[in-house]
Parts: structure tokens; sequence; C-alpha cells
């Protein structure tokens, strides 16, 4: 009996394809925040008045419900997007921190963006009365997970796959050190606990963010280019 050959391993890259993870994720944060806009016509402040802040939110119930399932639908490919990008660096040789801390900080923007999404459906039904300071609480709570938590979370997924790209050439370099800029406005971002004006930097993160993932994700090579007719077996260490 003649002894088998080995299968050959596949060389197929794995997991889902990056793109419409990114646009799927831009797309539903998109639509959680026009849904909040068009459903209320205004943006809840979570340092206003704590009777005001509860009255908000009990008076647009429908809108925030679905504004908040909404997010949590983004933080799911969201995940998704991080694991792939950070097998496909490994496929790619990147051998550097920067796939994990790029992983790290999609898981750590996925969980921040759906934990403030239960919180705000949370604010959603009756507290009970002299509940407001409660209902203020969460409402700042809420605002701090889906703002400065994503936010850094995010920055640290675009730094984790910008600066192996740029090095490497993965990408165009310009396009690489647009991500290094949104990445450091992202871990900028966290200044504006304290500074409120800083608070500008979270929509711009947020949906630039979220546009330069589904470009990097688009232009991000399957495997390494072949140079002079073998594969480059060079790997960043």
């Amino acid at each position: 009996m003649t002894e088998s050959a080995a299968p050959t391993p596949s060389r197929r890259p794995g997991g889902p394809p990056l793109g419409p993870l990114a646009i799927v994720t831009l797309s539903l944060t998109v639509a959680a925040v026009a849904v909040l806009v068009a459903g209320t016509g205004s943006v809840p402040d979570p340092f206003a008045d704590p009777a005001a802040v509860a009255a908000w939110y009990a008076e647009h119930t429908v809108a925030v419900r679905v504004g908040a399932l909404l997010q949590f639908g983004a933080a799911v490919p969201l995940g998704i997007l991080a694991a792939s990008a950070y097998a496909r660096q490994l496929r790619l040789g990147v051998r550097v921190p920067g796939p994990v801390i790029g992983l790290f900080g999609g898981i750590a923007a996925s969980i921040a963006l759906s934990t403030s999404a239960l919180v705000t459906w949370s604010l959603t039904g009756a507290l009970g009365p002299g509940a407001d300071g409660v209902a203020a609480a969460l409402a700042r709570l809420a605002f701090a997970l889906g703002g400065v938590g994503y936010a850094t979370g995010l920055g640290l997924l675009m730094a984790g796959i910008a600066v192996p790209a740029y090095i490497l050439r993965l990408v165009p370099r310009w396009l690489a050190g647009v991500g290094l800029v949104l990445a450091a406005l992202g871990e900028l971002s966290f200044l504006s606990l304290v500074i409120d004006p800083l608070q500008a930097l979270l929509p711009v993160v947020r949906f630039g963010g979220g546009a330069w993932l589904i470009a990097a994700a688009f232009l991000l090579p399957v495997a390494r280019p072949r140079r002079g007719g073998s594969a480059d077996a060079r790997e960043v260490r």
C-alpha cells in the first residue's frame, strides 16, 4: 500500500473579507446617529440638568431604542473586523506588536460601543420617581463609552494597521499617514473628559476613522507581493 501524500495547505485567506465589514460598521454607525437626529431633532446633552436629561429620554423612547439597536449592531462587525485584520497582518508576515495593539483596540472599541448602546437602551425604561440623577449618570456613562472609549479604541485599531502598512508599503503611504493622524486624534480625545472643546475630536475620529477603515480594508493586500519570481520571505521583526 502506498502512503498517501500529505494534503497541501490552503493558501486562501481565512476569515471574512475586511471591506464589507468596514462598510457595515460605518453604515450602522451613521444610521444610528441619523435615527436619533431625525427622531428627536436634537442631540442629547448628558451634562444638562438631570431632570432635563431624564425628560429627553422619556420623550424620545422609540428613536433612542432604534438608535441603540443600530449602535449595538455596529459593534459586532467592528470586533470581527479587528480579528480579521489581525489574522490578515499575520499572513502578511507582520511580527511586531502593531497587529496585537490593533486587535486590542478594535475589541475595546467594540465593547465600549456595545456597552454604550445597552446603557442608552436602558434609559428608555421607567426609572421610577426621583431617579433623575440616575438617568443623568447613565447618560454620561453612555456618552463616555460611546465617545471617548470608542474613539481611543478605534485609534489603536487604526494605528495597529497603519504603522505596519506604512513601513511595509502595504497601502499607499499617504493613506497610512492619514490613518496615523486619525489614530493620534483618537488617543488625544481622552483629554475631552476634562477639556470640553476637544469633544469635537469625537465625531472626526468616529466617522473619519470609519471611512479610513473602509479604504484600508479594501487596499490591504491578501499576501505579500512576489519579487524576482519568488516569495518575499522577509518579515518585520
